[in-house]
């Protein structure tokens, strides 16, 4: 079924938002290298400042929600993509004043920036779109084609240029994407019954944000929201230590990549794990295409079923060659990314239009701040016991994913509906 104009404008706009939102954060582990050197300071030194930036954009996603709610989704999505180019302009404006600091308050306004992006574009989504499945599944790939070039885009041109230039050359597309959203026209709440326009003389209250987080955690969406924590422990865990685990491996280091390249350490591990990243493009326009057929615990429950078995099956797998890596690895990026409009959908059905900022605030508080503790589990895991017995921990993940998609599925939700609290949301696809 094609897209309405509607469905196409917020479409375009909202993928234009996502890459660029990603296109930026893998950017920026790409200057770290560049910075210990230019300012000569300790690896932990630049590892917090850093951090300064990766924090609040797990952290702000709630306020961020509460904001969408607040503003509506378009005006956020616009500031976001604003702040985002100043901040890095703002990065390479730091080299003129040869401080670490100014690096520090750049990372810092970036953060601040990205976190209103995910609850405010995919409240817009989840309100303004008819085929909000096959829109979802667009989205996706966008933040993967975002998440993959980022870091290529970088480390291209610092080959070439120094960073500075190359800092205030990333912002460019997202003034470009400003310019683009501005004339963008659309309805942000045609998919919705409900009156959910939002506007500054509608400002929520400290007592409203808690009656409506309340609401929130005594319906269905209390289950959909721990089901989001631990996909992110379990997407945050892989995709942040993969490169290193695969660095090293007898297959990985006997493939030979573009070997002109060598001189600037570009390792094999990285063509795999940008092609795993690639590969998630088509998990995320698959995935999004079955949320218009199948019920989103459903297929949460066996998602997180095949996740789990790819997580236990890569130790014995590395063991079988190259070979067998590829494909493994092929295979968890198609279902890494599958899951993610699963879980999305999830969100739209169990919760009210008129909260859906909120409740995508709190679930990217779940994504991408709550499940960044299994960075530091994984760390301990593996310095401490080692490669299996990390994935054995990230397969458990997942199983307590499935099981509690299972009951999901099974109307756990119910339970909430008979404490006479919530009514639950029907899905209208």
């Amino acid at each position: 079924m094609s897209l309405n104009s509607n469905d196409r404008s917020i479409a375009g706009f909202t993928m234009a938002g996502h890459a660029l939102v990603h296109w930026f954060e893998t950017a920026i582990p790409i200057f770290l290298v560049v910075w210990l050197a230019e300012f000569d300071v300790s690896v932990a030194l630049i590892g917090l400042i850093v951090a300064l930036g990766y924090a609040p954009f797990g952290l702000g996603a709630l306020p961020g929600g509460v904001l969408a709610d607040r503003y509506g989704p378009k005006r956020l999505i616009l500031l976001c993509l604003l702040g985002m180019s100043l901040a890095f302009t703002v990065l390479a404006a730091a080299s003129l004043l040869e401080s670490i600091y100014a690096i520090a308050v750049g990372l810092l306004l970036w953060g601040i920036a990205a976190s209103v992006y995910h609850p405010a574009g995919l409240a817009l989504i989840s309100t303004g779109v008819e085929e909000r499945g096959t829109v979802f599944a667009w989205h996706g790939i966008a933040g993967n084609f975002g998440i993959a070039l980022g870091p290529f885009v970088a480390a291209t041109l610092l080959i070439l240029l120094e960073w500075p230039v190359v800092a205030a050359l990333l912002a460019v597309p997202g003034f470009l994407a400003v310019i683009y959203g501005v004339s963008a026209e659309f309805d942000s709440t045609a998919a919705v019954e409900e009156d959910v326009d939002a506007g500054p003389d509608e400002a929520l209250s400290l007592s409203d944000f808690i009656t409506n987080s309340r609401t929130l955690f005594a319906s269905g969406f209390a289950i959909v929201f721990v089901i989001v924590t631990f996909e992110g422990l379990y997407y945050r865990g892989v995709l942040t230590y993969l490169p290193e685990i695969m660095h090293g491996l007898p297959a990985v280091e006997g493939l030979d990549v573009l070997p002109a390249l060598a001189e600037y350490d570009i390792e094999p591990e990285y063509y795999i794990y940008v092609g795993l990243l690639v590969v998630g493009m088509a998990g995320q326009y698959a995935g999004g295409k079955l949320t218009d057929r199948v019920p989103p615990a459903r297929g949460l429950a066996v998602l997180f079923g095949i996740l789990a078995v790819l997580a236990l099956a890569f130790v014995p797998v590395i063991e079988l060659g190259i070979a067998a890596l590829l494909v493994l690895c092929g295979l968890l990026g198609f279902f890494l990314f599958a899951i993610q409009p699963f879980y999305q959908n999830a969100v739209a059905v169990y919760t009210p239009a008129d909260t859906r900022g909120l409740s995508y605030g709190y679930t990217y508080l779940g994504e991408f701040g709550l499940g960044a503790a299994s960075i530091a589990i994984g760390g301990f895991v593996l310095d401490e016991t080692g490669v299996a017995s990390f994935f054995v921990v990230v397969a458990a993940f997942a199983a307590v994913g499935a099981t509690l998609s299972v009951g999901l599925a099974l109307g756990l939700d119910r339970l909430f509906e008979r404490g006479g609290t919530t009514e639950r949301v029907e899905a209208d696809d």
